[in-house]
């Protein structure tokens, strides 16, 4: 059922399409000229355009769909360097992707040994340290040094202010620029002015990935701008994971690497940054408990790196400042005598540690050379105002700041019989005594309704049957209500605790109470002759099935799990795996819907973590406009995919696990991934703003859900290799917490529609407010 990808156009020829030799010749790919785009050969057997979309007929003739795809709007232009090179798509409408570091600009030969150009440290021991643009291979030696010389914290800034993205070529991803046609040599430094370089880097390589789509899978860029040598060069990119931006390749390693943060401090190349980059730096290094004056014991100095394109210019700017922050830091510790007094001495002081940055070949000596005349006056006035600033402020602003903390509640749901709540959309209650009983195929993990005792008993047989046989049964019952069985029958309550169900049982059984219920005949009274706990139901159950374990694990409807049942799940499968590997993983929930989905896919990735991952299929034709949101492709699920390392497999995985299980309630047309963008669709059509406001919770319940369901898979990932023995609740706050995590979490919402901040529920403590809110009934007047 799920919807997994968009169809792939095939090529766009460019015969006929003429350049003058700059970028002033478009290419419309309206659906008028869609002939020339084609599906894959092995799906598609003939094409019918009309107005709307084109519609598709596969080879074996038993699928007709339509595609909606962005691609079929779009109006790229296309240029060429020179008459005798070929035609391409150009970047921005305007630009070529030029190789970001050309091998000479490493003038003191570190990229082979260090891992990036003009890598280099500080004089006097201080840890502070400056190189070129890497590659991802060669930023992860860098790393790696930096463990070697005992560095337990590093600080990393990226100060470059042009957008940089980063090619996949054999096994490593190398840095590209766009440049213009007039200097290849230079890169563009005014492109973000209306946007962030982030945000730009990202619609680049959407771009790219377009172009690629449209050319063969496979897009030009220039590597050698001197001589033009066998120019320009086809890189492949068969999906986006092939391009990165810089935020992947510089953030990820937060989630391996417990002591590492990344910064990007955009400077400019020619005179002094903005008091804002100042305040940007300061905050950065304010926030570090390393550098806190009152730590006991003191700790070391974390490693300040920065890097820009060459290493020098902005990156010495960027040596400068960290200098003189952990100049203050050691003076102050130290209680040595300050050696700038007043403005003089500032600049001497400055001048010194400029002093530091000198010695690292002779061909960098144009450029450092002198403090006063390398440079501008308007930036060296700017670093005495800094350093001044530092030594009045250097005692206050090194503070360590504490995290809030965030409690999460439960959330009681209306008092209804469950047999009322649990339509049988699958049709199973005639055959397995529960309604909506499924299986994820191919493995041992099944969900359902709320059972009861003669429907555990029907599939507990099932489960042990020659044909299954497995010998242990992991039960997890999700419902976070008050349940109990009455003459047969389950019932919930949400206005009392489930711990309160024995006492309940006992008060019933005693009084032989008339007790109101609400079932398909609205409210009636009903007397309880039996009453019995689901826990005293499965020891029944226990007593004659050894290989039986019953848990409750409660689970807020339409919400994600609280962090730690995600615990509580991988433990309880941990356990159960341990005692036998072919045991079977049952869930129920109310209705078999939303919350069993949820454990189910939970079970299912960590099923595939354990036993390997299938081989998934290719991705299916999608015949839905805006699909992708259909796929989960929000803007604020992407910022999580490129923040976690290896992000687009993590959530593709997800997906397909949801898809996996998703295919079989087809009848409930209920898709974790895809109620997201249906729900929110759904605001448009109410007529009052509490039901907007109600169905905007909703969507951006199931969207944060979502994305903990990635975060999971994450985690499974990074921690397989100590066999998860730190919980995912404590990895989220030793992990994610300091890669960002939860500042997305504290931004959600459906960006590419309306500002989140507008919001309140935008925000975490406002969605859990929202959980833990019920409207009691009452009997009565009220006074």
């Amino acid at each position: 059922m799920g919807t997994t990808a968009s169809a792939a156009p095939l090529p766009v020829p460019l015969e006929g399409v003429h350049g003058n030799g700059m970028a002033d010749s478009k290419q419309s790919l309206s659906v008028s000229s869609f002939q020339t785009v084609n599906i894959h050969s092995s799906k598609a057997k003939s094409i019918i355009t009309n107005k709307v979309a084109p519609v598709v007929i596969t080879y074996n003739c038993r699928q007709e769909f339509q595609i909606h795809d962005d691609l079929l709007r779009t109006n790229y232009k296309v240029g060429r360097i020179s008459d005798t090179m070929p035609e391409h798509y150009l970047v921005q409408g305007s630009y070529f992707m030029v190789q970001d570091v050309y091998s000479k600009a490493d003038v003191v030969n570190t990229t082979a040994s260090h891992g990036a150009p003009n890598f280099r440290q500080v004089k006097e021991d201080f840890p502070v340290f400056g190189m070129g643009q890497p590659s991802l291979n060669g930023f992860r030696q860098v790393l790696q040094r930096m463990q070697s010389q005992g560095h337990e914290e590093v600080i990393f800034f990226c100060v470059r202010e042009e957008p940089v993205v980063f090619l996949h070529l054999e096994d490593n991803f190398v840095p590209y620029t766009p440049r213009r046609k007039e200097n290849l040599h230079e890169n563009l430094h005014d492109l973000g002015r209306d946007q962030s370089v982030d945000s730009l880097e990202l619609i680049i390589r959407k771009e790219l990935h377009d172009f690629a789509k449209l050319g063969e899978n496979v897009f030009y860029v220039y590597n050698d701008i001197e001589h033009f040598k066998d120019e320009p060069q086809k890189v492949a990119i068969l999906c986006e994971e092939d391009i990165q931006v810089t935020e992947e390749v510089f953030k990820r390693p937060v989630f391996t690497m417990p002591s590492y943060s990344y910064h990007r401090l955009p400077l400019p190349t020619e005179g002094a940054p903005l008091e804002q980059n100042f305040d940007a730096f300061v905050k950065v290094l304010k926030e570090n408990p390393s550098l806190s004056l009152l730590q006991d014991p003191p700790r070391p100095l974390p490693a300040l790196i920065f890097s820009c394109q060459v290493g020098v210019g902005r990156t010495n700017l960027g040596m400068i400042l960290g200098t003189l922050v952990l100049s203050q830091m050691c003076l102050q510790v130290d209680h040595a005598i300050a050696i700038c007094s007043d403005m003089h001495d500032i600049k001497e002081a400055i001048y010194e540690n400029k002093k530091k940055l000198e010695g690292i070949g002779e061909d960098y000596q144009f450029q450092v050379g002198d403090a006063v005349e390398c440079l501008s006056l308007e930036l060296y006035f700017y670093l005495i105002v800094f350093n001044a600033y530092l030594h009045e402020q250097v005692g206050l602003t090194f503070l360590f700041l504490t995290v809030p903390l965030v409690v999460r509640q439960c959330v009681d749901l209306p008092a209804v019989s469950d047999e009322y709540l649990s339509p049988d959309v699958l049709s199973t209650v005639k055959e397995m005594k529960v309604a909506n009983f499924r299986r994820v195929p191919k493995m041992p993990i099944y969900g359902m309704a709320q059972p009861t005792s003669e429907a555990i008993t029907s599939v507990l047989s099932y489960l042990s049957d020659e044909k299954r046989r497995h010998g242990r049964v992991l039960w997890v019952n999700l419902q976070e209500e008050l349940v109990l069985e009455g003459n047969e029958h389950p019932y919930s309550t949400a206005f009392l605790s489930r711990a309160l169900e024995s006492a309940l049982r006992d008060e019933v059984l005693r009084a032989q109470k008339w007790l109101e219920v609400t079932g398909e005949q609205e409210k009636q009274m009903k007397m309880m002759k039996s009453c019995r706990t689901l826990q005293e139901i499965f020891n029944q159950h226990k007593s004659s099935i050894q290989g039986l374990e019953y848990r409750r694990a409660p689970l807020i409807d339409c919400c994600s799990p609280h962090e730690q049942d995600f615990d509580r799940f991988l433990d309880a499968m941990k356990s159960t795996l341990a005692e036998d590997s072919t045991s079977a993983f049952v869930f129920n929930c109310s209705n078999g819907k939303g919350r069993s989905t949820t454990a189910m896919v939970i079970a299912t990735l960590t099923l595939w973590h354990f036993n390997g991952f299938p081989e998934f299929a290719d991705d299916e034709i999608v015949s839905v406009p805006d699909a992708k949101y259909t796929k989960g492709e929000f803007e604020v699920v992407m910022q999580l995919v490129r923040l976690l390392p290896d992000g687009h497999r993590v959530k593709r995985e997800v997906d397909m696990a949801l898809d996996s299980v998703s295919e079989t309630m087809t009848p409930m047309h209920y898709h974790l991934r895809e109620i997201i963008i249906c729900t929110y669709r759904q605001i448009k059509t109410v007529k009052c703003e509490a039901d907007g406001q109600r169905l905007l919770l909703r969507s951006l319940q199931y969207l944060e859900r979502y994305m903990y369901l990635i975060l999971f898979n994450s985690y499974l990932h990074l921690e397989k290799k100590e066999s998860w023995q730190r919980p995912f609740s404590v990895w989220m706050q030793q992990v994610a917490l300091r890669a960002g995590v939860y500042e997305i979490l504290n931004r959600l919402g459906f960006s590419e529609f309306e500002n989140p901040q507008d919001s309140p529920l935008s925000t975490l403590r406002h969605r859990w407010q929202r959980q833990t809110y019920v409207s009691l009934p009452f009997r009565g007047d009220f006074f």
